[in-house]
């Protein structure tokens, strides 16, 4: 019998890619979200229950009885407008899963929580591993490191794993998302596009890698630890540009929108993979330029 994926999040951009390679693998994904979405592509069930109601997670999660859980939901947009909605999902929302799973005492081989590489901030100090002191810069990251605090003193009754992913795209990414927009603008052929600071680098991953390390981090025989998920390099905007220029064969004049340039921003940011990758074997098999082909052709 498939070992059973209680999975939140599951009709995110991440929780979809995820689910796909957890199937193909033989898992059982089974969906809990706070809202009916209807059926997810891939997931054998779907519970509702709100993540503020103790009460309906406990009712639900007893029916589900998972060997792991992944939790993914959270409000991943940095610039979100409402402050309260994010410390209400990311922080109490978590805490609220975590203590229902104690109070149940299901055996649950593992849990996996997903921070953010933004816990770190506009760090200097490269690569920026898992011992580079946190720096969080905005409600959003603040909302992670909290999470990961009240995680932390919940890992004497829970398996608990926290990763903390970089930037990630793909397919199927919101198109508020930096490189979404800039592959949809190539796709329309459009004559420009605005965008903040150009000759800034960060650490790309490509979302299938990501959720291949997520289901190789429950494999492994690690049952507790923050772990970054990057590829170790920095690429720059100019680059991704000139990428898309190849793929497209047309040109895109890129204006440099002031409302779009933050101030003080950091030109590199890069983190270090060593720490996930002294755990699990290699988990990377998509180059940037492999990314950028599969979302301007999809």
């Amino acid at each position: 019998m498939s070992q059973k994926i209680l999975l939140t999040g599951a009709s995110g951009f991440t929780g979809r890619h995820f689910i796909s390679l957890a199937t193909k693998l033989g898992y059982q994904c089974i969906a809990l979200c706070h809202k009916n979405v209807g059926d997810i592509a891939g997931c054998s069930e779907t519970y509702v229950a709100s993540f503020s109601d103790k009460q309906q997670l406990k009712l639900q999660i007893e029916k589900i009885e998972p060997d792991f859980v992944v939790h993914l939901a959270a409000i991943s947009f940095v610039a979100h407008d409402d402050c309260s909605e994010i410390y209400e999902t990311n922080l109490q929302g978590t805490i609220n899963l975590l203590d229902v799973l104690i109070e149940l005492k299901l055996p649950i081989k593992k849990v996996l929580l997903a921070s953010s590489g933004n816990v770190y901030g506009n760090n200097t100090d490269l690569p920026i591993s898992e011992k580079t002191c946190i720096s969080p810069m905005n409600d959003y990251a603040v909302s992670k490191v909290s999470m990961e605090l009240a995680a932390k003193i919940r890992t004497l009754k829970l398996p608990i794993l926290i990763v903390r992913p970089f930037n990630y795209t793909g397919v199927g990414q919101a198109s508020h998302f930096l490189i979404p927009k800039i592959v949809a603008a190539f796709k329309k052929k459009q004559e420009n596009i605005e965008l903040g600071n150009l000759d800034v680098a960060r650490d790309f991953s490509d979302v299938r890698d990501v959720v291949a390390a997520y289901i190789k981090l429950i494999e492994s025989n690690v049952n507790e630890g923050v772990f970054n998920v990057c590829t170790g390099t920095a690429t720059s905007l100019l680059t991704i540009i000139e990428k898309l220029n190849k793929l497209a064969n047309c040109t895109i004049q890129v204006k440099v929108n002031p409302d779009f340039v933050r101030e003080n921003e950091i030109k590199e940011l890069y983190g270090s993979n060593q720490k996930l990758l002294s755990v699990i074997d290699d988990y990377q098999t998509h180059k940037l330029s492999d990314t950028l082909e599969w979302m301007y052709k999809e």
